[in-house]
């Protein structure tokens, strides 16, 4: 059936969470932008804000494009889309212009791209329509390989160039939990991410004794008919192998500037004005802001500069500043919200892909979301990951902006779907 109207059936309640997101985030751009000399409202497309304005133009013929598409359009085509995808990621390896040390982004001039902003949305579409399809099981092990294959390919073209970006991917995997993955993959992850900090933060035989204890009473607290000594003993050499190489790879696979950040977070080094600044301003900054804030435009920390990147991974600082607890509980409640809302759409759908679909837009906004917050906080280390439209850039804001309306069009064509 034909589109009547770009607009017909759109969940109205999500445009206007992301309406409200994108004004605040350019607000806050706005204020993290001047300088404590400026007063007044200025508008000079040449300073971070008047970009982002700019990019914000932009992306209202963007949404009227995506809304324009039949909706089936997504599904045929997801495949070639995240093959392009790939591709441009690929690109980067020989065309890729380097910022801060990153080369993860294509320069047009004055005008740059960062694919990896867009893969989120083509990667989603190729696990929806992998999904989706009549014969897939992931209780099935060749088909839990090529699910993870599918965000694991793009992940290894990103991890190069960008860490952070990279680690949103794996969030995919509550998406594949949702749609059947057996329960031990999360397990595992979790448990593995526990191991990394301990190995870290005391010596490789005290993790592994802990481990080797809860092993035994795991094991003789389990009925009689689930014990199995093999099995546990495969375990416990997996943890031990697992403990004994963390060292190795946090000094020789990560970089310094990674181990860095990871050992401020671990209060294994404080250097305040090195490594640590960034963290420690960010947390004074939200500190003074109180209660109530000191006001619009009238944050200190952020008129005088003293966190650095704070219009982009660190917006959030200024909210906490400016506007105080209660404001910052307002815009964390507008992006639960919006992801609450996302995962409500996703539930009654009509087709398998959609859904899918609309978990894996669900699970990046709120990975996104929840690690900028943790990492302005002091609570996670700094990664570089941006706080979905809040945070200054154009290709951030056109990629969250292509994924969440890519949803609702599907949302508002699915009366048309029987």
């Amino acid at each position: 059936m034909k589109n009547q109207s770009v607009t017909n059936n759109l969940d109205w309640i999500s445009v206007i969470a992301y309406a409200v997101l994108v004004i605040l985030g350019w607000l806050n751009i706005y204020s993290s932008s001047l300088s404590l000399s400026e007063d007044g409202f200025s508008l000079d497309f040449s300073q971070f804000y008047g970009k982002q304005l700019f990019s914000i133009a932009l992306a209202v013929p963007l949404i009227f494009i995506v809304l324009s598409v039949e909706a089936k359009f997504y599904e045929k085509f997801a495949s070639i889309i995240y093959v392009v995808g790939l591709l441009a990621l690929a690109g980067l390896f020989v065309f890729g212009k380097t910022v801060k040390g990153q080369a993860n982004w294509y320069s047009f001039g004055a005008f740059g791209l960062q694919p990896s902003e867009f893969v989120k949305a083509a990667t989603s579409l190729a696990l929806a329509k992998y999904l989706s399809d009549v014969q897939v099981n992931l209780k099935e092990m060749n088909r839990q390989i090529q699910a993870i294959g599918i965000f694991f390919l793009p992940m290894l073209l990103i991890v190069v160039h960008d860490p952070g970006s990279a680690l949103i991917f794996t969030v995919f995997f509550f998406v594949l939990y949702r749609e059947g993955l057996p329960p031990w993959y999360l397990w595992t992850g979790l448990i593995a991410v526990v191991l990394f900090f301990l190995s870290l933060l005391i010596k490789p035989w005290a993790v592994i004794l802990i481990a080797f204890t809860i092993t035994v009473l795991v094991y003789y607290r389990s009925r009689i008919v689930d014990r199995n000594i093999i099995a546990s003993a495969i375990v416990m050499i997996l943890i031990s192998g697992f403990v004994f190489s963390v060292d190795y790879v946090f000094e020789s696979v990560f970089k310094q500037h990674h181990r860095d950040r990871f050992n401020i977070l671990l209060g294994k080094e404080v250097d305040m004005k090195g490594i640590g600044y960034n963290t420690n301003q960010s947390e004074i900054a939200i500190g003074s802001g109180g209660w109530f804030g000191k006001g619009y435009l009238e944050g200190t920390q952020t008129k005088g500069g003293f966190v650095p990147e704070q219009h982009t991974d660190y917006i959030f600082t200024t909210v906490g500043e400016e506007w105080g607890f209660f404001g910052s509980l307002v815009v964390i409640a507008l992006f639960v919200g919006l992801i609450f809302r996302i995962i409500y759409l996703a539930e009654r759908q009509k087709t398998k892909f959609s859904r899918v679909y609309g978990y894996c837009v669900a699970c990046i906004l709120f990975i996104h979301f929840f690690v900028n917050i943790a990492m302005v906080a002091g609570i996670f280390p700094t990664i570089g990951v941006p706080l979905p439209f809040f945070s200054y850039g154009g290709s951030g804001l056109w990629g969250f902006t292509i994924l969440l309306f890519i949803f609702l069009k599907m949302d508002a064509n699915k009366v048309n779907e029987w």
